[in-house]
């Protein structure tokens, strides 16, 4: 198992259809959910939740918690469920998260995150893992941030993905947190070369899906969002990818999903060529619309020539 190329988990957005867009792309790069909370799995709509397509492996699930008994359960069902990674979430800044004491918040208490994943490995046999920040608000020195890693590592961890600029929990958004802080890949870096043993994925800023040396992986965000086909392998065409969803898509349509609620992930796909604009305009003006099929997705494509896709390859 490996963490060369991943897709960082975004909420609102790496939803399963998402994710089954993604994995169209590229075989091999490893998915994350949306941050599920502990609450939620207890209490809320499993199914929901949890569900997902067999395409998608290898998928992770990112937990939100900070409680150890519910974080073991919430984990044991996530890998009954066919999961192969359990992730806890140390790094979201939202005040919702905040209010819950977990996400960024927890890297104040490095010896509860140990105890987290200390009782999460006791309840799986997939590997637990954990997404960070460089630090919190003035909890942001070097020395903090190797005495978190630490002593989460005594938990028997071994797989951290770091988030390469702290996270300000009062006085900015969680929006401003993406960007503000200024990026310390070399920390990132450092913390590699100190901990060989450790696996040390990079993230935060990342534009391409290129190895970062020194480092073990990267994990890339927003711009694999708004440009997709970064994720390509290269072994399909863009209308090609479009039209291998037709099953899952239809299948989906028929179970009453939304035609938006999958297209709405695929506006960029085609960035940067003639007829984007259009595509994005078609898709948006008319996949939300009761009843819309793949008929309007095919339409959209209409927009696009296929010259432009020879001569972007």
């Amino acid at each position: 198992m490996n963490w060369h190329m991943s897709v960082a988990p975004m909420m609102d957005w790496t939803d399963r259809h998402c994710r089954v867009f993604h994995r169209a792309l590229n075989a091999s790069v490893r998915l994350y959910t949306e941050m599920v909370t502990t609450g939620a799995v207890r209490h809320g709509d499993q199914a929901r939740h949890l569900d997902f397509s067999k395409i998608e492996h290898p998928l992770a699930l990112q937990l939100g918690g900070s409680d150890p008994g519910e974080l073991a359960f919430a984990a044991h069902l996530g890998a009954h469920w066919g999961y192969d990674e359990i992730n806890l979430n140390c790094g979201c800044p939202s005040d919702r998260v905040q209010s819950g004491c977990f996400g960024a918040a927890l890297m104040a208490e490095p010896e509860r995150v140990r105890d987290c994943c200390a009782a999460m490995r006791e309840a799986v046999d997939v590997p637990v893992t954990v997404k960070c920040r460089l630090g919190i608000d003035d909890q942001d020195a070097e020395v903090d941030f190797n005495r978190f890693i630490d002593t989460v590592a005594e938990s028997g961890v071994s797989v951290f993905i770091v988030h390469a600029r702290k996270a300000w929990l009062q006085g900015l958004s969680p929006k401003e947190n993406r960007h503000i802080p200024p990026l310390d890949y070399d920390r990132v870096v450092r913390l590699k070369a100190r901990r060989p043993d450790l696996t040390i994925v990079l993230n935060g800023g990342l534009k391409t899906f290129a190895p970062y040396v020194g480092l073990d992986g990267v994990m890339v965000g927003r711009e694999v969002y708004a440009n997709p086909w970064i994720l390509s392998d290269g072994a399909k065409d863009r209308f090609e990818v479009v039209e291998n969803l037709y099953p899952y898509m239809q299948q989906q349509l028929d179970q009453g999903v939304p035609l938006g609620a999958m297209t709405r992930h695929m506006l960029g796909l085609f960035n940067g060529l003639p007829g984007a604009r259009a595509w994005r305009r078609s898709l948006s003006e008319n996949a939300f619309k009761k009843g819309a099929g793949l008929s309007i997705l095919q339409t959209a494509l209409g927009h696009i020539p296929r010259f432009a896709l020879d001569e972007a390859v």
